[in-house]
């Protein structure tokens, strides 16, 4: 255990040294001015577009505002693709034919790029929340299907036969066998599924919306306001770590049996 915390911290470390490496190396490509401040704004243009957009908000909204339109938006999604994914990827990977009718039309959809049926989304949905929720939604709700089919076919089958021979029921074989053995790989679906869902957010901001965090980015690139398009993608990103951070401390409480440090 101590060598484990030894090498946590070693890691941890590691990555603090990385990140003010990469900082560095922004401060003195720009401080010697060797690429336009168009294209790469220094760290303290970025900081005061920052502060300035925190305090005046950003096309007359609040940067909170931005931040918690495309939020609702991310979290409804999820929320949905969670409730709908994880039972029909667990009895996919349970039933063999109920895996043959609905696998092919996930892998059918899953590597299409979310351009390309957002069209017919707005066609289907119009312009409005449904068909950008719609598109956040699908594209969370593969990751987390495919994690559940692959956490059930990889459960070995000597403890679903002892089980039966013991007498257990369908209902106390899902409950106490098969869901427990699945939620550390449905965890880690559910964090690529956000983290898939949170990179599409842009693209579904990026027609009829006036608000929103990728919508913020999207706006800035047409007025060559790159300190603005910084500003957005640093907060996506941190954004980002805090929302999978949460979902890995969520999975330590419930999933203690996987083994953490």
């Amino acid at each position: 255990m101590k060598e484990k915390n030894r090498k946590v911290k070693s890691s941890k470390k590691l990555t603090i040294a990385t990140w003010i490496v990469i900082l560095g190396i922004w401060y003195f490509v720009t401080k010697l001015n060797m690429v336009q401040s168009v294209l790469v704004p220094s760290p303290y243009e970025v900081w005061n577009s920052f502060l300035n957009i925190l305090k005046d908000g950003y096309n007359g909204t609040s940067l909170m505002m931005h931040l918690g339109i495309s939020f609702k938006r991310l979290f409804v999604a999820s929320f949905f693709a969670v409730l709908t994914a994880i039972p029909l990827g667990l009895l996919s990977g349970y039933f063999e034919k109920i895996r043959a009718v609905v696998d092919s039309v996930i892998q059918f959809y899953r590597p299409l790029p979310p351009l390309a049926y957002y069209t017919l989304l707005i066609l289907w949905f119009g312009i409005d929340e449904t068909s950008k929720v719609t598109l956040l939604y699908l594209a969370a709700f593969a990751p987390i299907y495919i994690a559940c089919v692959s956490a059930v076919t990889k459960i070995n089958q000597d403890y679903i036969l002892s089980a039966e021979s013991l007498g257990a029921s369908h209902r106390n074989i899902f409950f106490h066998i098969v869901l427990p053995a699945s939620m550390p790989e449905i965890f880690t679906g559910l964090r690529t599924a956000v983290g898939v869902a949170y990179t599409t957010l842009v693209a579904s901001e990026m027609v009829a919306a006036t608000s929103g965090i990728g919508w913020m980015v999207i706006d800035a690139s047409r007025y060559l306001k790159s300190n603005v398009m910084f500003v957005g993608i640093i907060i996506m990103g941190i954004t980002g770590i805090l929302i999978d951070a949460g979902l890995k401390f969520l999975e330590k409480k419930l999933v203690y049996w996987k083994g953490y440090v």
